[in-house]
């Protein structure tokens, strides 16, 4: 998903929403067997937050992970672009939030193995006359702040004008709906997850990259990446990380990582 800015003002730290899962807290996670996830919660199907509870995919696969390994979860959600500051803070153990494995990125913190392949797609107005990314030069693009679908449009000539950024992905589709922007470039399962739910609206083009998702890890916590290997592993061979492809994608596999794609085999640059 997702180079990102990773100055976050304090006060949206501070604001920021912690929920317990089993019998986990804060104050003992130093244990190992205790870890603080944190989660941005616009990023649909993966993180999202109903009636109160965060749920999602990525939600369900670092928990299953945790139970795996015998560990609990306490989940913090925040901003994205708060994840990275708070990894190297410590007021997080790991973090899930479609976080494209990126060479900058593991600069500063460690990443699981790859969980998910994903890519940049471009959503449209079904009556729009755009075909392909080609053809939005000179167009208002949407699309969530500080992702990489900001890096790919600054790299490929976008003025600052002409790219509208938003700290919730939903906002982005809003602008889109309304006719504040002609398109949204974003992560290709989010926008299909969109396009599910909205009949005037279509993807053109092919998959503008090929990126994949991991868990980014706290440097302060070596030993932690290996467990959650370790956990991926597990769920893959007992059937339960195919259960979340049925539960949120329909059984649409064609993001699912097959065998082990290390963080630095499939990082991209940036």
């Amino acid at each position: 998903m997702k180079s990102r800015s990773f100055i976050v003002l304090a006060a949206a730290l501070a604001s920021s929403l912690t929920l317990s899962f089993g019998a986990a807290s804060v104050a003992n996670a130093a244990d190992g067997s205790s870890i603080v996830v944190g989660a941005d919660t616009t990023f649909p199907p993966f993180e999202m937050e109903t009636n109160g509870e965060v749920t999602g995919f990525d939600i369900d696969m670092v928990k299953a992970i945790a139970e795996a390994e015998n560990m609990t979860v306490t989940l913090k959600t925040l901003p994205f672009n708060g994840i990275i500051p708070s990894l190297q803070a410590g007021s997080i153990d790991a973090a899930v939030a479609g976080i494209t494995i990126k060479t900058s990125r593991m600069e500063n913190v460690d990443f699981s193995n790859a969980y998910y392949k994903s890519g940049l797609s471009v959503l449209v107005k079904k009556d729009s006359d755009v075909k392909g990314f080609d053809d939005l030069k000179g167009h208002v693009v949407a699309t969530k702040k500080a992702t990489s679908s900001v890096d790919y449009l600054t790299e490929h000539g976008f003025p600052a004008d002409h790219i509208k950024q938003f700290q919730d992905i939903d906002a982005a589709y809003q602008a889109l709906e309304t006719g504040g922007a002609d398109a949204v470039v974003f992560d290709n399962p989010v926008n299909i997850n969109f396009k599910t739910a909205h009949d005037d609206v279509k993807t053109v083009g092919p998959l503008l990259t090929g990126e994949y998702y991991g868990i980014a890890i706290s440097k302060k916590k070596p030993d932690l990446a290996a467990k959650i290997d370790d956990g991926l592993a597990k769920i893959k061979k007992s059937g339960e990380y195919k259960k979340l492809f049925e539960k949120y994608f329909g059984g649409d596999m064609s993001g699912a990582v097959e065998g082990v794609e290390s963080p630095k085999s499939v990082a991209i640059s940036g």
